[in-house]
């Protein structure tokens, strides 16, 4: 019985060992670090720091792999901080779009590009 169980423990471990790991829900890469960087302001300037995401993104896409959370709200910020309100304004839609928990942020950010020249919905 002993000698049973322990090929068995053997055969499991030995199945386990070859199995085929999950690969990532998201493409993270640098973008963490690079994103704390940036909020530190002690990383690279801005032009920079969107050529590194939009290649994330290039590389993301070759891969078919999801962006992830915060990348195009991120990118949306450092467009807007260029002076590119509508890339931004794409980029934050494109978010909302992906993740639909992120919706008050987005819409609060939204908001804000429009001024306080925009018109607010009036329920009907």
């Amino acid at each position: 019985m002993r000698g049973r169980l322990l090929v068995a423990a053997c055969a499991v471990a030995l199945l386990a060992g070859c199995a085929k790991p999950r690969p990532p829900l998201y493409l993270w890469e640098s973008f963490p670090r690079q994103q704390y960087d940036a909020l530190q302001r002690g990383g690279a300037g801005a032009q920079e720091q969107i050529a590194a995401l939009e290649e994330h993104v290039v590389k993301a896409r070759a891969q078919n792999a999801a962006l992830p959370p915060g990348l195009r709200a991120h990118l949306g910020m450092l467009k807007l901080s260029i002076g590119d309100p509508g890339e931004a304004r794409q980029l934050w839609l494109a978010e909302k779009l992906a993740f639909p928990e992120s919706a008050p942020y987005m819409d609060q950010l939204l908001k804000r590009l429009d001024g306080p020249a925009a018109k607010t919905e009036k329920p009907a």
